[in-house]
């Protein structure tokens, strides 16, 4: 049998940078990689027309497109990591001074199901006793699953207004920072992510939990849950038509991963992820794990935060929403 060439969208990182270029191979695969930036347009691309062969995709948005009937299948190769009890900023004369406090308030967040959001909500819901349906949920983008039918606490912010505008002007009281909420400059489209720094940058609030690099430590001691983001979909009908296709896959990621994890050790780096990562290998030896063992806290962490958010019907079977594999390297 030939080998396949397959359309492949991911973004650029340390650890996928040598599949990109070519440095590490996809055994039996012709890769035409598709630069999308930013990911998050290729996230829509492929929940909306299926578009890709391989697709990087937030998780809360995979799940809420497979029980739609998404015609492809996650594998356990989670492409960005990052704690989620911190990056909540609220307004100094709001009278917020806990999770608890934002009922009643309006809180601004891109869209209602950005995996950043429902993991935040998450921990605020089960960690610090907060209703989620108390609070009014401002959004100013569109949700990548278009047909998601939204809570009615879930509101849009007017035509007009952004929520850098509303955080700005005291209409709402609290937001997430950065792309996810109100240091976010218009929608994704090329070069957001430095529109959305110099967004960040324009007005300071306060972060809503404090010391949270020790609390986020010790929440992930005591629950091993490591939120995951960007994880790797596969169309359903390559995985049925070459079986090999979720191992090759998943080793050539692993491969990729190795000398970025190596070069961690001896070298902080430049950027954001490769300080954050760094920062991590005082809780744990892998920053970066793949396969399902290694995630399935964090995984079922997500599902059960997913439902209680109403984001998806019911608490699926992971076998039926991943390929249950596991990382050889």
């Amino acid at each position: 049998m030939s080998e396949p060439r397959l359309k492949i969208a991911i973004a650029t990182y340390g650890h996928t940078k040598d599949i990109k270029s070519g440095a590490v191979a996809i055994a039996g695969v012709k890769p035409d990689f598709v630069e999308v930036v930013p990911i998050v347009g290729a996230f829509r691309r492929m929940v909306r027309d299926v578009e890709f062969d391989v697709c990087e995709m937030a998780p809360t948005t995979y799940m809420i497109a497979r029980a739609l009937g998404a015609p492809f299948i996650a594998l356990p190769i989670f492409l960005m990591r990052r704690f989620h009890h911190g990056g909540f900023v609220v307004r100094p004369d709001a009278g917020i001074k806990a999770p608890k406090d934002l009922e009643g308030k309006k809180v601004g967040v891109r869209a209602y199901s950005v995996t950043t959001g429902v993991w935040t909500r998450g921990i605020f819901i089960n960690e610090y006793g907060l209703d989620s349906s108390k609070v009014t949920w401002v959004v100013d983008d569109e949700e990548h699953v278009t047909t998601l039918k939204l809570p009615p606490n879930v509101v849009h912010a007017p035509q007009g207004k952004s929520l850098q505008s509303m955080m700005k002007a005291g209409e709402i009281q609290a937001g997430f920072t950065g792309p996810a909420g109100v240091g976010r400059a218009g929608p994704p489209i090329s070069g957001w992510d430095k529109a959305s720094e110099a967004a960040a940058a324009a007005d300071i609030y306060p972060e809503l939990i404090a010391n949270v690099e020790q609390v986020e430590a010790d929440w992930f001691r005591r629950s091993g849950i490591y939120p995951i983001h960007g994880l790797i979909v596969v169309k359903d009908e390559h995985i049925k038509r070459y079986p090999w296709l979720a191992r090759s896959l998943m080793n050539a990621f692993a491969a990729a991963k190795k000398p970025y994890l190596e070069k961690l050790k001896r070298d902080p780096g430049n950027s954001p992820e490769d300080k954050r990562y760094r920062h991590f290998l005082s809780l744990m030896s892998d920053p970066l794990p793949y396969g399902m063992a290694a995630n399935r806290p964090s995984i079922e962490a997500l599902v059960t935060y997913s439902l209680q958010q109403k984001l998806i019907p019911s608490r699926p079977q992971l076998d039926q929403v991943f390929v249950e594999i596991e990382s050889a390297l």
